[in-house]
């Protein structure tokens, strides 16, 4: 932990042998997480880079407390946000009461031949809207609630786009691994 804070106090001096001692640490890391986000490695690449900067600018304001790894992706998850919101367009829809409940939890059973980079690169195939809210209610732990005050959607819309996002990719990864299994409807 000294030598991270060392890392940083050189970063706000405008080291720059510290900023690339930085960015060497963390930017692979920081990347997967740009890539769950992104439709391709390019966008990917771009909102890495855009986070980075934010995180240079921000530094002054960490604290000490906590992870900087997890302050770090918390600031790239909400440029990837930012870059989300930017490009696409949400609608809301307000009366959660029109939207379908699953009828049962997928059957997860005989996917051992499916490994985490084939679902992540399952997960990138997602259409945007669904890949956004799928990860950050899965991945990163969000409340329907906080998702779409995060996304400018309604919390019935937040909980549409991960019901259908889980049956995109029950059925693409029973394609992967050519199962034959029940896709759960929406």
């Amino acid at each position: 932990m000294p030598e991270i804070k060392n890392i940083i106090k050189g970063c706000l001096a405008g080291n720059r042998r510290d900023q690339e001692l930085l960015y060497r640490r963390h930017a692979a890391r920081l990347y997967a997480v740009c890539l769950q986000y992104s439709g391709n490695d390019e966008e990917a690449r771009d909102i890495l880079q855009d986070g980075f900067i934010k995180i240079f600018e921000n530094l002054i304001y960490y604290k000490h407390e906590g992870s900087f790894e997890g302050w770090m992706r918390r600031i790239v998850v909400n440029t990837a946000l930012e870059k989300f919101r930017c490009r696409h367009s949400l609608y809301r829809v307000d009366d959660i009461d029109l939207i379908p409940e699953p009828e049962s939890e997928p059957d997860t059973s005989d996917y051992s031949g499916l490994e985490a980079v084939d679902l992540l690169d399952i997960i990138r195939e997602l259409p945007p809207k669904y890949r956004m809210v799928f990860n950050l209610y899965a991945i990163e732990g969000y409340s329907h609630k906080e998702i779409g005050e995060m996304i400018n959607i309604s919390e019935g819309t937040s909980k549409s786009n991960l019901s259908r996002a889980r049956v995109i990719l029950q059925k693409k990864v029973n394609l992967y691994t050519g199962l034959n299994k029940t896709v759960i409807s929406c």
